[in-house]
């Protein structure tokens, strides 16, 4: 790939204005060192010849890395061509590319999803989700045609596409909704509904189906998902119902209830721009977090005890606390309980830590994520020589990790105020593989 790659970098795309500001930015110039580049192209290379058991964290690292580098998109552009002319889409990388692509509002991206709209099953549901995000109005008649398909998930999926490019009233999704089955209210949750949550809200006339699968739902994370993307729209009533069984449902949900609420009232200030951050005083616990999180419950995933933390709540120090007791920190929440302890909570005496975690953690994969850790903390000549070590590393993920320090320090060019590394969209990406 590499000759081919380096040709497709004189002529990377430019990324469409519209909706430019709610889009992540597309760099114009190449902030990705060449080490990473020449590594993260060896390993497409690799799994386009081979698919490998490390598809997932190359699909994550290229998610993340993509759109800071012009050559790296150029090979993204020919590896979702090469995979939509093979019909690869249930794998990794195609849902990467594809919605890399649409995302950043690349010149490729409606040639490709017209082909892949074309397919059997549409190209599944990564392919519909990233229809959404592309703005080409060739794309209208295929997604109408797909809207009245006589599978209600990729009708549904079809049919949200289409109420985000701002094509439909919505209606047909009320028709469709209560056909959709628990298998399939799952995937539309996580690979429609969550990347939904990271751009501009979409039309109110999507709340009243959301509504009807919000009925259905038994879990709570995946129901505040559905919750906050009507709240954001401008819906009202999941916020109500959050408060109402927060304060008369069962005593033994109610502190969940009360920080779902405390999350859509934080989203319903946004909408009227108020400005003023939501306050919670309830204290999360493992279970509750794992509750919250939009992943099964059985994963135990720590993201909403962040959520929290970045807001610098001061009911979460506890938890955060807990996790730092024993050191060195050997883990990625530690690591990521720490940083938030140091930004946030007056705990200035955990840097040390952080910086010995970025430099020796008997774990590679935690040496990634401390040291971003360490770059946002302001540690930056720490941070840049544990990414030299780190950007030669076996694991793609410790690749990525140094490869975004490098692009931030690159971008920031000595500002000290430059965004943050260690975001929770790069921790999804880089570090677990949750490609949505």
């Amino acid at each position: 790939m590499g000759k081919r790659s380096e040709a497709r970098t004189t002529r990377a795309p430019e990324a469409r204005s519209l909706d430019a500001a709610k889009r992540p930015p597309l760099a114009r110039a190449e902030f990705v060192d060449k080490t990473t580049r020449e590594r993260m192209l060896e390993e497409l290379d690799a799994a386009m010849k081979r698919k490998g058991a490390s598809e997932t964290k190359l699909a994550g690292a290229l998610r993340a890395l993509a759109p800071l580098s012009p050559q790296l998109r150029g090979a993204v552009v020919e590896t979702a061509s090469t995979l939509v002319k093979r019909k690869s889409f249930s794998r990794e990388l195609y849902a990467v590319t594809i919605r890399t692509l649409a995302e950043q509002g690349d010149a490729a991206a409606a040639g490709l999803l017209r082909d892949a709209l074309g397919a059997d099953d549409a190209g599944g549901i990564a392919t519909l989700s990233a229809a959404g995000f592309c703005k080409d109005k060739t794309l209208a008649g295929l997604l109408s045609k797909l809207a009245s398909n006589r599978q209600s998930y990729l009708s549904f999926a079809a049919e949200t596409a289409r109420v985000v490019r701002g094509e439909s009233s919505g209606a047909h999704l009320l028709a469709v909704a209560p056909m959709i089955k628990e298998a399939h209210r799952i995937s539309l949750c996580t690979d429609v509904f969550v990347p939904l949550l990271r751009h501009a809200p979409v039309a109110r006339s999507i709340a009243p189906a959301l509504a009807i699968l919000r009925g259905a739902e038994r879990h709570l994370g995946r129901w505040l998902v559905l919750a906050e993307v009507a709240v954001r729209a401008g819906e009202q009533e999941p916020l109500a119902a959050a408060r109402d069984s927060a304060d008369d449902g069962a005593s033994s949900s109610r502190s969940a209830w009360a920080l779902v609420a405390w999350v859509l009232e934080s989203a319903a200030r946004q909408v009227d721009g108020s400005g003023q951050k939501a306050s919670t005083d309830t204290r999360p616990t493992v279970e509750l977090v794992a509750r919250l999180s939009d992943r099964p419950s059985a994963d135990r995933d720590t993201t909403f005890l962040f959520r929290m933390a970045a807001d610098h709540v001061p009911s979460a120090k506890a938890m955060l606390e807990s996790f730092v007791r024993t050191q060195p920190l050997e883990t990625e929440v530690a690591v990521r309980a720490a940083r938030h302890l140091v930004s946030g909570y007056g705990r200035d005496d955990l840097r040390a830590a952080l910086t010995t975690a970025a430099r020796s953690a008997k774990r590679e994969e935690v040496r990634g994520v401390a040291t971003a850790a360490i770059w946002d903390l302001g540690l930056r000549d720490e941070a840049r020589d544990a990414a030299s070590e780190l950007v030669t590393s076996r694991l793609i993920s410790s690749v990525a990790w140094a490869g975004l320090i490098r692009a931030a320090d690159a971008k920031s060019r000595g500002d000290e105020n430059a965004p943050p590394v260690l975001t929770e969209q790069n921790i999804r990406w880089v570090q677990w593989g949750w490609l949505e």
